[in-house]
């Protein structure tokens, strides 16, 4: 038990701890927080929904990543690429959500849409840098275990952060609240400060003015479509979530329509689901650690295909607490075993040159498809198959995904596609 755990204890995978937690919390402040917030100001719920276009920043932070790996930051570039820009977003972020608390609903709106959108904007960029500097900071072996650590930060941060927010807010106001929530920024920042510049990182030269933005922006998209096999490696990315994403979207409103209360949503869904997912983000570092890379993906793709039968199982059942609580148990330990080994896999991926731009591409490219889907076409779907054929639909959904891995498995495309923060005994 106690070799299990000591991957968990070393100083990388506690690092990507500390940037878990700091990656998180931004999230918090302008999803269930802001809600409640605006909620309480008497804000109309149109208005409302309509603030989380803040978290599109999140979905298109692949856009300006590559100013981040390859732009050089006047003066604090002494300290070195990640961490003078980890150092510049976690101030960025604490500015702004400082300046979101700071604003009143009702007389400021338009101007907390703004600071609401900053917010987005600061810690999608946080978002970015804490990532490369993640993965350049694991090892090749640790990236099943660092990813793990990285989730439960993220966990963490973004739930102490709305528990702080509302237990402050209701004794001392939301200034203040939104103020002690921007300290949870500075984990990142020391972590970066204390480790320095990760070892692995490969500090490449570029030119100046705009052949750097130029160099930035082409190098990582052209290193990366160059490999042999790339084109399949993209399919992949795109593919293999689709299932998975389908039937989890929709989870809420198959709850509903069987009838199930808030109450029993809160008990079972919520509170199961969020103990299910611990426990399988420790389940997967174990995987990864036991299996290594190309089996425990292959397992975890197996198990949330699998996993979506039972909410076909339960759609046909009805409504039944211990069906329910088995249904949403074992979805989330799949899904927290499939994060682990999948964004270990999208790590490895990445060119330590170009890991900030690399890894916010296949991250974005990975859930685009079935959020694209679940927006268009799930509804519909349901309103003419039902909830059982749908259900069944999104695990054959998700068959191509699992062989087109079988495939790049045996012909060895895997290995040969991975990048340098993959490779061990590289940076």
């Amino acid at each position: 038990m106690l070799a299990s755990v000591r991957p968990y204890l070393q100083r990388e995978p506690l690092a990507a701890l500390c940037l878990g937690l700091s990656s998180g919390f931004p999230y918090a402040m302008i999803g269930a927080t802001l809600t409640t917030r605006l909620a309480q100001d008497g804000i109309d719920k149109r208005t409302i929904t309509a603030f989380s276009l803040a978290f599109l920043m999140y979905n298109l932070k692949f856009l300006w990543a590559p100013l981040i790996d390859g732009v050089r930051l006047p003066l604090l570039h002494r300290l070195g690429q990640r961490v003078s820009w980890m150092l510049l977003c976690g101030v960025w972020v604490m500015a702004a959500v400082i300046w979101l608390g700071s604003l009143d609903p009702t007389s400021d709106l338009r101007w907390l849409v703004l600071a609401a959108l900053m917010v987005g904007v600061a810690g999608a960029s946080y978002d970015i840098v804490i990532d490369a500097y993640r993965i350049e900071t694991l090892r090749p072996e640790q990236l099943g275990v660092g990813s793990g650590m990285s989730q439960y930060g993220w966990r963490i941060g973004s739930v102490s952060a709305g528990s702080l927010a509302l237990l402050v807010a209701s004794h001392s106001g939301w200034s203040l609240a939104y103020l002690l929530c921007a300290l949870l920024a500075l984990p990142a920042m020391l972590t970066a400060l204390v480790l320095g510049e990760p070892a692995r990182h490969i500090a490449l030269a570029t030119g100046r003015g705009l052949g750097q933005v130029v160099d930035a922006v082409v190098r990582p998209l052209a290193e990366f479509l160059l490999r042999r096999g790339a084109p399949l490696v993209l399919l992949f990315v795109l593919l293999h979530k689709i299932g998975d994403t389908l039937a989890n979207l929709t989870l809420r409103l198959l709850l509903n329509d069987l009838g199930f209360s808030n109450e029993e949503i809160a008990t079972w869904d919520v509170g199961i689901g969020f103990i299910a997912y611990l426990v399988g983000i420790f389940l997967g570092g174990m995987v990864y650690t036991a299996l290594g890379l190309k089996r425990s993906v292959l397992l975890a793709l197996v198990l949330m295909a699998v996993s979506n039968l039972s909410f076909a199982w339960l759609a046909a059942v009805g409504q039944s607490n211990a069906l329910l609580a088995f249904t949403v148990a074992f979805e989330n330990v799949a899904s927290g075993i499939g994060g682990v080994v999948v964004v270990a896999y999208l790590s490895a991926l990445c060119n330590l040159a170009y890991t900030a731009t690399q890894f916010a591409l296949l991250s974005a490219a990975a859930s685009v498809v079935g959020r694209l889907l679940s927006g268009t076409t799930a509804g519909g779907l349901i309103e003419a198959l039902g909830y059982v054929p749908f259900y069944l639909l999104t695990t054959l959904v998700a068959v191509p995904g699992i062989l087109l891995y079988v495939l790049m498995m045996r012909t060895g495309l895997i290995d040969r596609s991975l990048g340098s923060a993959g490779r061990v005994g590289t940076g």
